[in-house]
């Protein structure tokens, strides 16, 4: 049985998903890839992981790092769990260019490279956004590039870590907040 529950964050509305026990997605509403792996059929429940996942919310929508991970069960292909591994590993108010990942992947797998644009399409991808902190890649040039939430998310959630914004920019064309 897989299951929802709503969480109003100051950035909007983020529907959380799970299936009984761990949190399976971490969607801000209306996101690209919004419900991805979410059945058709589900029931709408307040459940303890739903509970847990809104108390780590409020932590971190206070300004501060929360301190633990609630129950989390990501479902994907190994490649993209490999790097949804590597992004747990990126510390609360710092970033990680896709280049960096795809090295730090490469070396894991005893290959000469990784395709960093291959590394974008696995972090996009992540059902379980800010908890898996996916808004902490940049693009290497310090581009604001590739947050399915929206570029101003991305922008506001780094602000609210107090990562260094002094190198990273939106790319021509796209504003943010």
């Amino acid at each position: 049985m897989r299951y929802i529950w709503h969480y109003r964050s100051p950035l909007g509305g983020i529907t959380l998903a799970g299936d009984g026990e761990n949190l399976t997605g971490l969607w801000f509403d209306g996101q690209k890839y919004f419900a991805a792996g979410l059945p058709k059929t589900y029931t709408e429940q307040e459940l303890p992981v739903f509970t847990l996942a809104a108390k780590w919310l409020d932590i971190y929508f206070s300004g501060r790092e929360p301190g633990f991970t609630p129950p989390v069960a990501l479902h994907g292909s190994p490649f993209r769990m490999a790097v949804w591994e590597i992004l747990q590993q990126i510390p609360y108010g710092r970033t990680a260019t896709y280049r960096q990942i795809a090295q730090i992947l490469a070396q894991k797998m005893g290959k000469a490279a990784i395709s960093a644009q291959a590394v974008g399409g696995a972090v996009g991808h992540n059902p379980v956004s800010v908890i898996v902190p996916c808004h902490r890649v940049v693009g290497c040039s310090g581009s604001l590039t590739g947050y399915a939430g929206g570029l101003d998310k991305k922008a506001a959630l780094l602000r609210l870590e107090g990562a260094d914004m002094s190198r990273l920019f939106f790319p021509r064309g796209q504003k943010g907040g």
